[in-house]
Parts: structure tokens; sequence; C-alpha cells
């Protein structure tokens, strides 16, 4: 098939299965690449172990497909608006719902059985493969790389999901976007722990989303008092971004804040067995936590804003099992203590 053919058919494709963009880069060594490796080789990935594997393959596409010739690159709006579901608490707001690699690894099935009928093969992913997502994506003009390393979008500033298909087929390549960040520094000033030092380099272990979603470990003492009222990620970078006065309101409800989730009192969240965790948060996100790291993650919340009313949930779960949560937990009962006696 001619490659504007094909293209134009998968772009119509796409938006009707709800993607916002669907554009193409060439399949080839991403453009970032050494500074990834370099940044690797600092140690700033933490735990986030996966990034220090198949170092080639997340570089180059056609090491993952060999024959490779494009990437479609894909945009899918999650805005849920401003409103925050609980005043107590912060979580961020793609997880305020239904697990997003879910929902668009349906999405991406489809696309890829059509590519199959186009005499294509490929491999696709969102956020789940060895692909160095964001060049490619700016490679393909979805956006621009922001100075926190967050891709932006003029319709749909900060607040959208990438997706990409590599594949065999010929696709007429898109051209790159523009830069439009110019000198504007807003992302870097809002990060809470100096995460972001320096444009397009982010300090992982220092990153509060890192923290509290992919460290697994006790959360160094020094950073917890900056985690603030942040439960689960942290989107202070994204929220500080100009372009995000375009964003629209997204339709799909799944992406919207789950009532069962939010309607929980920070301490209740203390109470959960295993089971109750599991079933609380089934389609979320926050599920491949797990309850360790999560109650983990309710008791710094909970010593930087809780009241003597916490304090019984927290004795008790200074009496947890799990070393984790009961350590923690101490911090957060002498945080509260501390405030009390001033």
């Amino acid at each position: 098939m001619d490659p504007i053919v094909a293209k134009s058919k998968l772009q119509s494709l796409a938006s009707r299965i709800g993607f916002d963009e669907c554009r193409v880069a060439p399949a080839e060594r991403a453009r970032h690449a050494d500074e990834f490796l370099d940044w690797v080789a600092q140690g700033k990935a933490g735990d986030m172990g996966w990034l220090e594997r198949n170092i080639d393959r997340r570089c180059d596409p056609r090491e993952v497909l060999p024959g490779a010739r494009s990437v479609v690159c894909l945009a899918l709006n999650y805005y849920p608006g401003d409103q925050e579901p609980n005043p107590n608490y912060r979580i961020a707001r793609y997880s305020w719902n239904d697990d997003y690699h879910d929902i668009i690894e349906d999405k991406l099935k489809d696309l890829d059985l059509a590519m199959q009928e186009m005499g294509g093969t490929q491999r696709y992913y969102t956020d789940t493969g060895p692909v160095l997502e964001r060049d490619f994506a700016s490679a393909s003009g979805l956006g621009w790389n922001g100075k926190s390393t967050v891709q932006i979008h003029t319709r749909l500033g900060t607040w959208f999901f990438l997706a990409e298909l590599i594949t065999t087929l010929q696709l007429e390549p898109d051209s790159p976007q523009n830069d439009h960040c110019g000198k504007c520094t807003a992302c870097m000033t809002a990060c809470p722990t100096n995460a972001i030092p320096r444009p397009h380099f982010v300090d992982a272990p220092r990153c509060i989303s890192y923290l509290t979603i992919e460290h697994k470990g006790s959360i160094p003492l020094k950073l917890r008092p900056l985690i603030g009222d942040r439960l689960y990620g942290c989107d202070d970078c994204l929220d500080a971004c100009p372009w995000n006065r375009f964003a629209k309101t997204s339709h799909d409800l799944r992406f919207h804040a789950r009532k069962e989730v939010f309607q929980h009192a920070l301490r209740d969240f203390l109470a959960l067995s295993e089971e109750d965790f599991r079933h609380l948060f089934r389609k979320s996100p926050i599920k491949r936590l797990k309850r360790s790291r999560f109650l983990r993650n309710v008791c710094v919340v909970l010593g930087n804003t809780g009241t003597g009313e916490d304090l019984p949930a927290l004795q008790i779960a200074c009496q947890d099992p799990d070393p984790l949560i009961a350590e923690h937990a101490r911090w957060a009962t002498a945080e509260i203590e501390k405030r009390s006696r001033c």
C-alpha cells in the first residue's frame, strides 16, 4: 500500500477508536539515546532496574522488531478536570480511576489488526516496552519534550498518554514540531524536591512520583516532609505548564475520579487488609504498589498533615507485621506529636 494512503487510513481508524492524535516517525536510533545512556550510567534510574536492561533495544526500535520502518505515535487525553476529589490528599490525575494500560492496550490491538491486514508486523506498547517513546513522539511532531521531560501538546497540554506501534510498514513520516517552551521554567520551579535541576534532566531518586510509586524501600527522611499531601505520584510540574490553558476534560469517564477511593479519609486506608487493598484498587494503576508501599505513603502524608485524631490508627499501624509500614507509622506518630507540642 502507498505510504501516504496507508497512514491516512491508519489515522482515520485511530481517531474512530478514541485516540486524540496519530503521527508517524521513522524507525531509527532515538535522538537522545546517548543522553539516556549517560543518565542510566549516573544511577539516576534508581530502583527502575528495567531501564538498565535491553539498552540497545530501548535506543533503537529496529532492535525490537527487525525490519521496522516506522513508529506510529499516539496520544490519548486523560485530563479528568481541576477539581481535587479529596481535599486531604492528592493522587496523580492519571490514576484517579482505571489503569490506562488496560484501556489503551485494547485500542492498540484494534490498530494492530488493521495494520496486519495492510501487510505489517507490529510491536505495540504504552509505557510497557523498551522504547524511548518521547523521542519518537517528538520526532513525529506529536508535541515536544518539555524541560521537565514531560511531553507537551498544543491542544492537550501535559495531560495525555503516549502509545506507539513499531511496524514494518513504510508509512509517510510527519515533521517534528518546534519546541514552544521558550524561556519558561515554570515546571522546574514548581518541583517540590528540586528533582529537575536543569532542563531536560530529572534526578529520579528525588522525584515524588518516583519515591511514592517506583521506590521499593524506606523513603529518605530528608525527603518525607517535601512529599506533603501527595499520596501517589505528583502533578506539580504538569500543573505548572502554561500550555494547559488549552486542555479539555477527557470524554472517557474511565479516567474520571473513582468515588469509592476518594471517599476514604486518609487514616481509613491504614485499616485495609491485603484483600481490602486488592478489592479497592482492583482496576487502578495503584494496585501495583501493593498494600505495603501504599500504606508507607499514607503514613508519610499523615506525618506531614495529620492531627491527634489520626494517632490511634497510626499506633495500630506501628505494630503492623510489615516493617516498612511500621517504620513509617512510627515516624508519622512522632511528627504529629511534635507538632502538638508546639
